[in-house]
């Protein structure tokens, strides 16, 4: 999968090259239902197959999904040891699919945090899906914007230090550079299913020209026809990334 990023041009929308989503909903899921909460992560692992297959019939090079936030570290520690388990358990039975369909596996994040066996799977399966071309499958796991953003000025304060870069000459590209998502392009398109209207700490960079589709549905109910759906509104935007867009 090529990283080379595209050059936006206003009014140009057709399909988004690359499509970020915010998993939101699966604990109401569960506590409509009567469930405990892993029950609702469990059933979210579906929806991840139903986005992952939207991506690829709709043409999309790129899907990021924000999978587990540092701040999630913060939940009771059983919920967090059965998200470990899920996440291992997705990386063993979906490798091999993933692989078949030709999708990347790439994780972006604080891996070091994750379980030693979650770490393992999640190495495996990047490591066999490697070199797929119909989709880069970013999964977004003990990540955070704003820690990403500190991880970047970090990086570059190093380096300011050194005196391998002068501050005055820093620049946008710079801080692209050290970020997770180095070498990609921005998203074109966000989804955050359950009707939630924030951003929850996801990718404040990389967003910042993004166009928003807000899903109604709780993620575990989220399928391939909610994704072609918030495609399609897509390709009726107009992107003009702060500028003026002629109308002759």
């Amino acid at each position: 999968m090529s990283s080379t990023s595209r050059s936006p041009h206003p009014g140009d929308c057709s399909v988004p090259v690359h499509v970020a989503i915010i998993m939101d909903g699966n604990g109401r899921w569960a506590r409509e239902k009567g469930l405990p909460r892993h029950e609702g992560h469990r059933a979210g692992m579906k929806a991840v197959r139903e986005a992952v297959e939207g991506a690829v019939e709709s043409g999309v090079e790129i899907l990021t999904l924000f999978a587990f936030s540092t701040e999630n570290w913060q939940r009771p520690p059983d919920e967090i040891s059965a998200l470990m388990t899920l996440l291992q358990l997705y990386a063993e039975r979906e490798g091999s699919e993933l692989k078949e369909k030709g999708v990347e596996v790439r994780v972006l994040g604080e891996r070091s945090r994750l379980a030693p066996g979650a770490r393992a799977a999640v190495e495996r399966i990047e490591d066999s899906t490697r070199g797929g071309e119909a989709l880069q499958l970013n999964l977004m796991i003990s990540y955070s914007g704003r820690a990403e953003i500190v991880r970047a000025v970090r990086t570059l304060a190093r380096r300011v230090a050194s005196g391998e870069l002068d501050p005055d000459e820093v620049e946008a590209s710079h801080v692209e550079g050290a970020l997770y998502t180095t070498g990609l392009p921005d998203p074109d398109l966000l989804i955050r299913s359950s009707g939630e209207l924030r951003l929850s700490n996801f990718m404040l960079w990389q967003l910042a020209y993004t166009e928003i589709h807000i899903a109604p549905v709780l993620w575990p109910d989220f399928t391939r026809k909610d994704f072609q759906r918030a495609v399609q509104e897509f390709d009726s935007r107009e992107r003009r990334f702060g500028r003026v867009v002629s109308s002759t």
